[in-house]
């Protein structure tokens, strides 16, 4: 990296933020119709948007409230549900940046840790798709960033930082139950924070874990407004119970579903979409970058050698790995699906550029060769990952490595 731009960590984040929207917008119509589950989260963002009544209430609203931002700005079609979309995933690459770069003070494995972040192909598919599990991506990176920015800084200047972890964390919970454990964890590492002064910890915590209680409930302000069993404040605790016994019961089986431990290993990928459209056949798969995902395991066991010998920014790495895997194996869901596993894929590739730090000098070359080979990889994916037109209905056999991938 040029000299100059290592010194400027803001600008190298700001280049890389420009060209990961550029990366996730481009295309962003194909296909042209409802992918995967945007069949529940569209129609929900239109009642939302309009006002008229509750729809999808197992989840929190803030990411259809976001869908439906986008439909506002840019219309009823593929580029309305989606805008919002590319953000998050733009906003998840830049987090990256800011996490590795607030662990390492390194502008090289900063840019490293968010190329690979970007073209981890599942972060691609997210950033396109009016899904939950963008924005949860978004909202989560970036609150662990602001906490920890907020743990580094000097104790006059953490109360602006501190309201910021909050809201994003917050904001990732109104997203998707499953960030709740997140705004724990980072309620908890505050408390660490300062071992000179515990008790600062504690004026810590309180007001991140206050600020994020105060959001996500602050997001179902607009569910007052419907024109159909509206919500009030009153009934908001009964929601909440309503919304518990709609994720925990039990469904029916599903043919991508698949278990916690069989996705850091790519088993069960998931066709978004493979069927004709605007003339031609596309296909949308949910399949993790093989070099960043399976290189990511490699990453997450050196980061926690490195960790446990004493270097905590490398065990602070492995353990957000370790977490959210272990949120999957705790949470009592009937099903589960790859796309559950997109925060550990988003962890696994900063834990590959933590990684590579561990090497000696005179290998740091190996950085090179392994983003390029993540590109490589990235761009040999690139037709069955963005719904480019297909050659004919047997196309999708180039890119399937294993049966389990059909």
């Amino acid at each position: 990296m040029p000299m100059r731009l290592a010194e400027r960590p803001a600008v190298v984040a700001l280049l890389i933020a420009i060209a990961a929207q550029c990366l996730f917008t481009v295309y962003l119509s194909r296909p042209s119709g409802l992918v995967f589950d945007e069949v529940h989260y569209v129609p929900a963002a239109r009642a939302m948007l309009t006002l008229a009544h509750p729809a999808n209430t197992e989840h929190p609203p803030l990411a259809k409230q976001l869908i439906a931002i986008g439909i506002a700005l840019f219309g009823d079609n593929a580029v309305g549900w989606r805008a919002l979309s590319t953000l998050a995933g733009t906003a998840t690459v830049a987090s990256g940046f800011a996490l590795l770069m607030l662990l390492f003070g390194s502008v090289r494995t900063a840019a490293l840790g968010a190329l690979l972040v970007a073209v981890n192909q599942t972060v691609f598919v997210q950033a396109r798709i009016a899904m939950l599990d963008g924005f949860l991506g978004a909202f989560v990176t970036g609150g662990l960033a602001a906490t920890l920015w907020a743990a580094r800084a000097p104790a006059g200047r953490r109360g602006l930082r501190i309201a910021l972890a909050g809201v994003l964390l917050g904001g990732a919970v109104a997203v998707k139950w499953a960030a709740a454990p997140y705004v724990a964890l980072a309620c908890t590492a505050l408390l660490f924070a300062d071992r000179r002064r515990p008790t600062a910890g504690v004026a810590l915590a309180i007001p991140l874990g206050l600020i994020a209680v105060a959001v996500y409930f602050a997001t179902f302000i607009p569910t007052f407004f419907y024109a159909a069993d509206a919500n009030s404040p009153s009934t908001l605790i009964a929601l909440q119970q309503r919304m518990y016994d709609a994720q925990t019961q039990v469904l029916r089986p599903h043919p991508y579903q698949s278990d916690w431990w069989s996705w850091p290993l790519m088993i069960r990928p998931i066709w978004y979409y493979y069927e004709p459209d605007q003339g031609v056949l596309r296909g949308v798969l949910l399949l993790g970058n093989p070099v960043v995902m399976w290189g990511g395991l490699v990453g997450v066991a050196a980061c926690l050698w490195a960790g446990l010998r004493g270097h905590r920014g490398y065990l602070m790495l492995a353990g957000l790995w370790l977490f959210s895997i272990g949120i999957w194996a705790a949470i009592p869901k009937s099903l589960g699906f790859y796309y559950y596993y997109h925060l550990s894929g988003v962890f696994a590739a900063l834990a590959c550029a933590g990684a590579l730090r561990l090497l000696p000098l005179r290998l740091r070359w190996v950085e090179g060769a392994f983003a390029v080979l993540a590109v490589a990889m990235f761009a040999g994916f690139y037709p069955i990952i963005s719904g480019a037109p297909l050659a004919d209905p047997q196309d999708f056999n180039r890119w399937m490595w294993f049966d389990s991938w059909r």
